[in-house]
């Protein structure tokens, strides 16, 4: 097991921030900062805004801890709804997803347990969303970052349900 050799700390300001149009990553630890003890970012989503696609984790456990608004949480074939306050912890293997809940904004604390080096793979996202990066590269980094995509039939019923024309600012 890992532990921690030093304090890590990472001050609000010196937080590295991935923005596009319907969230905002901030990345606040990676497993290099902890000694493989954890990772962690902070995910602000727009009303009703994807966060992630389902994929699973093969070595750790992903946790949300929603700080204010509403998430909808794929774990499974479960699919839940969280409100600020609570907690989700999704265990490895398992098929996850995230967004804002719908007519919602989100703002999350996400923290994978033991860490998996994230902040190059929340990077290579960003540079694929502008065109810098191929879909291809994103496949071929999935064992590399331990990001395993599937489908989930669940979560394409759920988000096409609850999909909204009307594009609702702040939280409700």
């Amino acid at each position: 097991m890992s532990m921690i050799v030093e304090t890590a700390v990472v001050r609000e300001t010196d937080a590295e921030t991935i923005v596009s149009p319907t969230a905002t990553g901030r990345l606040l630890l990676d497993s290099s900062h902890t000694s493989g003890a954890l990772s962690t970012i902070r995910m602000t989503l727009a009303a009703g805004a994807d966060g992630a696609v389902p994929h699973h984790h093969a070595t750790s456990t992903e946790l949300f801890y929603v700080l204010e608004g509403k998430a909808r949480v794929l774990s499974g074939q479960e699919i839940v709804t969280l409100a600020a306050g609570d907690v989700a912890a999704v265990p490895p293997l398992t098929p996850h997803a995230f967004a804002a809940a719908p007519g919602h904004t989100a703002d999350l604390l996400i923290v994978v347990a033991p860490g998996i080096q994230r902040f190059e793979y929340f990077r290579l996202l960003d540079r694929l969303r502008r065109g810098e990066a191929t879909l291809e590269e994103l496949l071929a980094s999935q064992d590399l970052y331990d990001n395993h995509f599937l489908d989930s039939p669940a979560w394409t019923r759920d988000r096409q349900a609850t999909a909204s024309p009307i594009h609702v600012e702040g939280d409700h």
